[in-house]
């Protein structure tokens, strides 16, 4: 049954439409293909939620940015990752089609490496294996009021960190907070990447900013290789401070 809903334009300028409904209304339009008309789905029979995004330009580019950003800090740390996007996520016993998308999630070390070997064995068993093992990382760009109890829902689901990204229309305004999660818990701010260790919100804005001028994919990698490597000298192995 129908509750109430509303469409409005988020801070990044995605149309974002919303809608709250009883768990076996949300079950239900889990069977409908919303993929033609929404780059990205919530469909949260928990929470009673549906939260459908049409991105803006700047939603996708900064996606890809941080897609790029997490990546390339895995390899200059010489850790394994796995991108895996849009992935749909549900917690265990959630009806079909029900599931979150963030825009980046990752697997970083051992459960990159596990990951990759279930893939190895078959679709079925990387499917069996990301149900059971939430993401490392995942990563919201354009997280709003509608969105309300979804992070925290990520550390149900095994999520063990997010990036939640603030930000007007503006790049300059850009903010990103580094939350850790786990099962039962509030999010945790954190002034240093647990997945990512040396890595600070403000090295990832300095990334983005460093990016948006690189053109060829090598220096690309170099760009975030360089601050990962400065954040490493700055820190001498202790956790950095968020500012320096």
């Amino acid at each position: 049954m129908r509750r109430a809903s509303t469409s409005f334009v988020g801070p990044l300028g995605s149309a974002i439409y919303h809608l709250r409904a009883d768990a076996a209304t949300v079950a239900a339009l889990a069977g409908l293909d919303w993929t033609t008309r929404f780059r990205r789905v919530c469909l949260d029979p928990v929470r009673g939620v549906v939260v459908l995004v049409v991105p803006s330009h700047l939603h996708e580019r900064l996606t890809r940015l941080f897609d790029e950003i997490a990546d390339g800090a895995a390899g200059a740390l010489d850790r394994a990752s796995t991108k895996l996007g849009s992935v749909r996520l549900r917690g265990e016993g959630e009806p079909a089609g029900t599931g979150m998308e963030p825009d980046c999630s990752f697997y970083v070390g051992e459960r990159a490496h596990a990951y990759l070997e279930a893939m190895a064995e078959s679709e079925r068993a990387a499917d069996a294996f990301l149900a059971e093992n939430g993401p490392d990382l995942v990563v919201e760009v354009e997280i709003t009021r509608a969105d309300e109890g979804k992070i925290a829902r990520y550390g149900d689901m095994g999520v063990r960190e997010c990036w939640q990204v603030h930000g007007e229309r503006g790049e300059g305004a850009l903010r990103t907070d580094f939350l850790a999660l786990r099962r039962g818990a509030a999010p945790r701010p954190l002034e240093v990447s647990e997945v990512l260790p040396a890595l600070t919100p403000s090295d990832v804005r300095r990334a983005v900013e460093g990016l948006r001028t690189s053109g060829r994919l090598s220096e690309r990698i170099d760009t975030v290789e360089r601050i990962v490597r400065r954040r490493r000298q700055l820190s001498g192995g202790r956790p950095p401070s968020a500012e320096a």
